[in-house]
């Protein structure tokens, strides 16, 4: 059983930055393809990136791939969400996931279920 718990979220200006974290606990961290997804109010949870295994191979949704950057540490049992440029519609419950684990793969999606969630973590963009 895989815990989850995100930190780092906040209130942040339009333009600014911000860099969340979810530390895993009570499994095999590296054994997991992991993914961040937002949820805005009223709104469905969407995708918006996920890393493999070993953290060399990464999948964005296309409007944010060239401002966020998800990476791990797996000696630290985290993985992190870098987002830069924040806008207003970026506002949102940030949740970290743990996908199914597949062997002798290591790709950022596998098309399993995510199993594990976290509690997610609020963001704020400010216009």
């Amino acid at each position: 059983q895989l815990q989850l718990v995100e930190s780092g979220g906040g209130v942040v200006q339009e333009g600014g930055s911000l860099r969340l974290a979810c530390v895993a606990s009570g499994d095999t961290f590296s054994t997991y393809p992991m993914g961040w997804f937002r949820q805005a109010p009223g709104k469905e949870r969407q995708f918006v990136a996920a890393i493999s295994r070993s953290g060399r191979n990464t999948y964005y949704r296309n409007t944010d791939q060239s401002r966020f950057t998800i990476s791990r540490d797996n000696a630290k049992n985290t993985v992190y969400l870098q987002m830069t440029s924040l806008e207003p519609e970026d506002t949102g419950l940030y949740t970290c996931a743990a996908e199914e684990r597949i062997e002798g793969t290591d790709y950022a999606v596998n098309g399993r279920p995510y199993n594990y969630w976290g509690q997610g973590t609020q963001v704020t963009v400010s216009s």
